[in-house]
Formats: C-alpha cells, sequence, structure tokens
C-alpha cells in the first residue's frame, strides 16, 4: 500500500527537528577577550568576596531558557501569526498553555498541508497539544486497519479532525472492532464514528432501540442499514421522533426496522408538514416516498394521487390509502 504525503510527512518530522536551523545565541564571553587580558586586580581584605561574586556573575551566560512570560507571550504571538486566537484556543482546550511551543510548531507544520487548517484547529483544539510523533500512528491506523484509501485521507480528517485527538489504542481500535462485529463491514466509510466511545454513544443508542421494543436483531439491522443512527442524540432527535411515529402517523415498527433513515429527517421541517398534507388529503406513502422526494416531486405525487384511481399491485404507489 502506497504511504500518502501525510502519512510520510509525519514520519520525516518525528526523524529530525523542523525548526532545527534557528541559529544559537553566543555566549558574551567568547572570541574578543580572555581572562588573560583584563589587569590585575588589588587585593582588598574588606571587599574581596563582593568584588569576587560580581566577577563571576558578571562572566556567567545569559540564561538560554526562557521565562513562563516570555513563552506565554510567543505562544500568542505565533498562533496569532498563522490566524488562530490563541484565547479562544484555550477556552476550549485549556491544556494549550502547557504544550511546548515547539511541539505546537511541529504539529502546525505538519497539518498546514490541509487547506482547511484553520477550521480543523477550530473544530478540535485538541489537537494542537499532540505532537506529530502521536498523530503518526493514527494515520497509519485509517490507512492500515480501517483500509482508508489514501486518496481520501486528507477528506476523512477534514471531514472529523477529532480522529487526531484520539488514541489508536483505548478508542480507534475498540470502536473499530466493535463495528465489524455488529456486521457494518465497511468502516471506511463511516470513518467518523471511529472517535465515538463504545461504552459512552453505540452502545447506549442500541440499547435505547430494544427499550422502545425493537428486538436485538431488528435493531442491529436498522444500524447496519444507516450507520449513521448512532451520531443522533437519544433525547432530541428518537424519542421526539419515535413518539410522533407511533403517535401521530400510528404506522408499525416494521416500517422502521426498513427505514432507519427517517430519524435523519427534520421533524418539524420535513416529518410532520408532510404527514399533516399526507392526512389532509387521505393518502398514505411509504417512509421512502414521504420523506426522500424532493418538495416538488411531492408535491406533484400527491396532487396524482388525488386525482387518480387506485393504482394497480404492483405499481410504486400501491399501498397508498386513499379517502
Amino acid at each position: 500500500m502506497h504511504e500518502t504525503h501525510f502519512l510520510s510527512t509525519a514520519i520525516a518530522a518525528t526523524k529530525q527537528p523542523l525548526f532545527s536551523s534557528i541559529p544559537k545565541p553566543q555566549s558574551p564571553s567568547s572570541s574578543h577577550h580572555d581572562s588573560h587580558s583584563f589587569p590585575p586586580q588589588k587585593k582588598n581584605p574588606h571587599f574581596s568576596i563582593i568584588s569576587a561574586s560580581k566577577t563571576t556573575a558578571s562572566l556567567k551566560p545569559p540564561p538560554t531558557t526562557a521565562t513562563p512570560h516570555s513563552n506565554f507571550q510567543e505562544k500568542v504571538l505565533y498562533l496569532d501569526s498563522i490566524g488562530l486566537d490563541f484565547f479562544s484556543l484555550i477556552n476550549h482546550h485549556p491544556p494549550i498553555l502547557s504544550s511546548p511551543l515547539s511541539h505546537i510548531k511541529s504539529t502546525v507544520h505538519f497539518l498546514l498541508t490541509s487547506p482547511e487548517f484553520r477550521r480543523l484547529i477550530g473544530m478540535c483544539p485538541e489537537i494542537l497539544s499532540f505532537r506529530v510523533a502521536e498523530i503518526a500512528p493514527i494515520l497509519t491506523f485509517l490507512l492500515r486497519e480501517a483500509h482508508v484509501n489514501g486518496s481520501d485521507l486528507r477528506r476523512v480528517i477534514n471531514r472529523r479532525p477529532r480522529l487526531l485527538a484520539c488514541s489508536v489504542k483505548t478508542r480507534l481500535r475498540p470502536t473499530l472492532y466493535f463495528l465489524q462485529s455488529i456486521g457494518i463491514s465497511q468502516v471506511n466509510k463511516h470513518t467518523s464514528l471511529l472517535s465515538c466511545s463504545v461504552e459512552d454513544k453505540l452502545l447506549p443508542r442500541i440499547d435505547y432501540l430494544e427499550k422502545i421494543g425493537f428486538s436485538h436483531r431488528d435493531a442491529l439491522s436498522m444500524f447496519r442499514r444507516f450507520p449513521q443512527l448512532f451520531c443522533y442524540s437519544i433525547e432530541q432527535n428518537f424519542e421526539p421522533k419515535f413518539d410522533y411515529f407511533v403517535v401521530e402517523m400510528g404506522r408499525g415498527m416494521k416500517e422502521l426496522t426498513e427505514f432507519p433513515h427517517y430519524f435523519s429527517f427534520s421533524l418539524e421541517n420535513r416529518i410532520r408538514p408532510r404527514h399533516q398534507r399526507c392526512v389532509e388529503k387521505g393518502v398514505c406513502f411509504p417512509l421512502p416516498m414521504l420523506l426522500k422526494t424532493s418538495e416538488a416531486k411531492f408535491r406533484d405525487r400527491l396532487e396524482f394521487c388525488c386525482n387518480s384511481s387506485i393504482p394497480f399491485r404492483g405499481s410504486p404507489l400501491w399501498g397508498t390509502k386513499f379517502g
């Protein structure tokens, strides 16, 4: 398998420092004078200790370690120079305060290969706390274990930057194995799920579907048909839409098993208004026809059904109820 520019850049960055060309400061005690060029000092019993200490101090090179204040200021100026708001970043991810500037520079240099660099950092500031040596194994995992195509790697990262802030051992690999174990074979088409916790996010959604009446087999079938179900909130998505489906629409759960994409549509902007228009016309469309079609096609089909006789069995409109 060919390694991508992402991965080769990361590996190269871990082997040699990116900012090694910066000249080292010269010690003020070198080249122009040596210790024999100073005139002999007269001994003074009262001031010998003080003068000796002053002479010794004056010959010491200036400290090379930066103060916390200078480090802070340099970090602010550097991030500002590449278009990032330092204070906004630390508000969302305080550990950036303690991240060495050299690590941040290396990571920025690596990620600048992405044209959407600022958006990546805005979506996931935690990336700046990771060294390039920690990011390289993540890219290797995506290529070799999740089977992401090299040409798709940039798109995958741009779509879900949080992948670069996840541990391969404790998050990415366990989630990959879980998704494969329930029958989602092409995880490379759903890489955004790899950053999700199995215990905190994936399992609770399966448990919810079983709680409201789906069998374990049907619940897993729904997630295999539409893996993006794992991304939806139970309180804000599943509960209100399921209640409307059962109470207001009066439909059977088998329809949801066959069309779990129902949960991807807006309740207020798509599901409710279309269902109400069908009720007014005395028509009941299958879920895909009700929700997937464009507004124009939905309107045309609704009008056609109201002005036509009952369709023959085998027609795409079979199953439509007329009032």
